[in-house]
């Protein structure tokens, strides 16, 4: 039985509503399985600006999501994990942001480990009248309309579908959409120079938002070498904070083309478009490629339960170990990432497979099984 607190607010008039806000101040890959909650929101309120308060890493994604509008980039307090003192002015500051925003409504997308609360209660100081999110616990009058959690092993995009629904938003498929835009996809052509985007390519993400979710880059650097000998380029991509890694998994591949702190997220979208295959990490990458319809190998550490994050709607093949230590939701792995511990021959294996010729040569020709791209503009 529910708590007689869950959902107790009155209907919500969504399409009364002038200014929504979403509060994901996650990682990229976060923002974008909120993709089709922000889809259903502008259904339901076709009328109303949509803003997203996200974080650094995950703001970048709201230039491939057409229903957004605009975004409010926060580090927040109540996502740092550090043992830093997060200044209270910054909270204060954040407090005043949203209040200059005039919401009327604000949700709280969050993970089934996370809690809605202190962004709930930063709403209320801030004024916003309707505050929607979805927690184990009672937490009093943070949120005006609480949403009893489901199980904790939904995944993420039908977690956030699933807090919508209760409130009035009627379901939209679970389906991650980005649109691409123009000049992303001309930036790319000129970095990749003849290599792209021709789907000629398998490109290596050998990053992750933290040491515990990362393949070891000696053996990243082996599935490199081992898919150029398949006949398929190899371009290997990353921030500019991981221009090492990139060099190391690049390491003497003939031909390979990496790009350290080149790309931006959606020049980096126009590249995993173009792919042939992609092989990464648990990370924003997979989600790209499952927007994008791009094939993707998927290495995945033991830190989360995989059916939560599980790529879907596009050809994927998702390598683990099974461990007695997951999900163990760690930074940094205390053994030896036994959860990772996948020969790179198995890996490329599986890129081949899903490479194999058949699929479309043009990324951007709309055939591609599970196509994530609305639209191409400038």
């Amino acid at each position: 039985m529910e708590h007689p607190a869950a959902l107790a607010g009155p209907p919500i008039g969504w399409r009364d509503l002038e200014r929504v806000l979403v509060v994901r101040p996650d990682n990229l890959g976060d923002v974008l399985m909120a993709g089709p909650a922000l889809r259903a929101l502008r259904r339901a309120a076709p009328d109303a600006r949509l803003d997203l308060l996200a974080a650094p890493a995950g703001a970048a994604a709201a230039r491939l999501l057409p229903e957004v509008d605009g975004v409010l980039t926060c580090s927040v307090s109540w996502q740092e994990a550090g043992p830093g003192e997060v200044p209270v002015a910054a909270d204060l500051d954040l407090i005043d942001r949203v209040r200059h925003g005039g919401y009327g409504a604000a949700v709280v997308l969050t993970s089934f480990s996370q809690t809605p609360w202190p962004a709930g209660y930063l709403c209320r100081l801030a004024g916003v009248p309707v505050r929607v999110g979805m927690s184990k616990e009672f937490g009093g009058a943070g949120l005006t309309h609480w949403v009893p959690s489901p199980p904790d092993g939904l995944h993420q995009v039908d977690r956030a579908l699933h807090l919508l629904e209760r409130v009035g938003v009627p379901p939209v498929d679970g389906r991650l959409r980005v649109r691409v835009p123009a000049e992303a996809v001309g930036a790319a052509r000129d970095l990749l120079g003849d290599r792209g985007p021709t789907g000629s390519y398998a490109l290596i993400l050998p990053g992750a938002s933290c040491p515990a979710r990362r393949y070891p880059a000696g053996r990243f650097a082996r599935v490199a070498g081992l898919l150029a000998t398949s006949g398929l380029r190899i371009v290997v991509a990353g921030t500019a904070k991981e221009a090492a890694l990139v060099a190391e998994v690049a390491g003497d591949t003939p031909g390979v083309t990496a790009l350290a702190g080149e790309l931006d997220v959606p020049a980096l979208a126009a590249v995993v478009a173009g792919a042939r295959v992609v092989v990464c990490n648990n990370s924003g990458g997979a989600h790209l490629a499952a927007a994008l319809g791009t094939p993707v190998v998927v290495l995945f550490s033991g830190t989360e339960q995989v059916g939560q994050y599980l790529p879907r709607f596009a050809p994927a093949s998702v390598l683990t170990v099974p461990t007695g230590c997951a999900p163990c939701r760690q930074f940094r792995c205390p053994y030896a990432l036994e959860c990772l511990d996948l020969p790179p021959e198995r890996v490329v294996a599986e890129a081949v497979r899903l490479a194999a010729p058949g699929r479309s040569q043009d990324p951007y020709d709309g055939s591609r099984e599970g196509r994530g791209i609305d639209s191409l503009s400038g």
